[in-house]
């Protein structure tokens, strides 16, 4: 019976410890030095904002781990000796190990700028940035919101929930825009100042400014325009946490180079989730993924090889989800942010202008990729299973009601996302007014 170790307690290494015990009967350790038990870490939002208490956030009773003999170390690891096999703890002990597994996350980006030690200037990543921001919270007479991805609109609609005012600041001249396609990244403009946030695109912080007490009292844009705050969060992505492991015998680029077994260069080391760099990644995907899912698959994965269970990493079809303010997304599939030969996709927009549906497919057999969804809910297995067999974009069209979320209690739309396709490969689509139909837009 090998001892396994796995160094941090998010999904990716709970994930790992779960599927080796229902594998095995190894002895298994997960270390953390955020917090004692496994908690969600997309719900930190909904603490502060009073929908939810810490303890509604843990998926398990603290009495689960106990009963599945998975011991939990409340603890820091300073360093990892491979050699030997043992981990330095901040407590003074060492812990060793047969096989590591290291799920040690990421950490949020700083570029810095000056002034970005000053008190008041965070990241929203762990359960400590949150008691952090929630300790400032009665200072803040306004906040300053770094950066245009996911986590920066969260802390924006974090603080509007608190009443506090919110200048969001995006480099980018729409909001998400290498994510999302242009039709899609202006509604999520729109919708972010209906809820009375400041969006300032084509802006980059330049400097963070001293209140003369080492704490934030305002920011400074490169274009020289000066903003008073009391709280600035740096929100322009994350990097893996692995400053720890450099100048160790463990190979690292970006993040801890792996296989697609989750193996390292080192023997009986083992890497998942944020941390994990793919030396050769399934095709059409990134190095890196920094997705709640693929953690949790690569987690499945990695206790299938520790278990002796021949297993390979595949993420399957892309998918993610969000929500914007009161918008929710959904993404299945290939649904490029910007034009790509060969590759078109058909768009519907409500005349609210909070909800949308994009279908993806291309030219060549018209088989539906991918499908873009704003405000709107599909079954995720329904809009796999269309992207999986190749289904064309008319035949998914005719079906779509199939992948309605809950058609019992919510309105649905699909009478409205089209009337009729010409018979000429959906090259020219027919149109008519409909209510609540506002635009059709073929993008080429």
């Amino acid at each position: 019976m090998a001892h396994i170790v796995i160094i941090g307690n998010g999904i990716s290494g709970i994930t790992t410890a779960r599927h080796i015990r229902k594998l095995s009967d190894h002895r298994i350790t997960v270390i953390s030095s955020e917090t004692e038990h496994f908690y969600s870490r997309t719900a930190l939002m909904y603490i502060y904002m009073g929908h939810m208490k810490f303890e509604h956030t843990k998926p398990y009773e603290d009495w689960f781990w106990k009963k599945n003999q998975i011991d939990l170390v409340f603890d820091h690891v300073n360093s990892v000796n491979f050699n030997e096999h043992k981990l330095a703890m901040q407590s003074g002990k060492t812990i060793g190990y047969d096989k590591l597994v290291l799920a040690v996350g990421s950490k949020p980006n700083f570029f810095g700028w000056k002034g970005q030690e000053l008190k008041g200037v965070q990241g929203l990543y762990s359960f400590q940035d949150l008691q952090i921001m929630e300790a400032r919270t009665p200072k803040l007479n306004r906040a300053v919101v770094v950066g245009g991805g996911l986590i920066g609109i969260e802390m924006a609609e974090m603080f509007a929930s608190r009443r506090i005012p919110v200048t969001f600041l995006v480099r980018e001249p729409s909001f998400w825009n290498k994510i999302l396609p242009p039709e899609e990244s202006e509604m999520i403009n729109n919708h972010i100042r209906s809820h009375h946030i400041d969006l300032r695109l084509d802006t980059e912080l330049d400097e963070i400014l001293d209140n003369g007490n080492g704490e934030v009292g305002g920011i400074v844009t490169k274009s020289g325009k000066k903003i008073p705050c009391e709280f600035v969060g740096v929100t322009v992505g994350v990097s893996p946490n692995i400053e720890f492991l450099k100048n160790t015998e463990l190979k690292i680029d970006r993040g801890i180079l792996i296989n697609s077994k989750q193996e390292t260069n080192i023997k009986n080391v083992y890497a998942v989730g944020d941390c994990a760099q793919h030396i050769n990644p399934p095709e059409g995907r990134r190095p890196l993924e920094q997705i709640w899912y693929t953690g949790k698959i690569q987690g499945e994965n990695c206790a299938r090889i520790i278990c002796n269970r021949p297993s390979e990493y595949d993420p399957g079809i892309f998918y993610n989800s969000a929500k914007f303010f009161d918008i929710e997304y959904q993404i299945y599939g290939d649904v490029p942010a910007q034009h790509q030969e060969g590759i078109s996709s058909f768009f519907w927009q409500h005349e609210s202008g909070e909800k949308s549906i994009r279908i993806v497919y291309r030219d060549s057999d018209r088989a539906v990729v991918g499908f873009n969804l704003l405000g709107i809910r599909y079954r995720h297995k329904i809009c796999e299973s269309w992207i999986r067999r190749e289904v064309s974009v008319g035949r998914v069209i005719k079906e779509l009601k199939a992948a309605n979320f809950d058609p019992e209690f919510y309105k649905t739309y699909e009478h409205e996302f089209v009337s009729k396709y010409e018979n000429r490969f959906g090259e020219t689509l027919k149109q008519q007014r409909i209510k609540g139909l506002t635009s059709f837009i073929f993008r080429k």
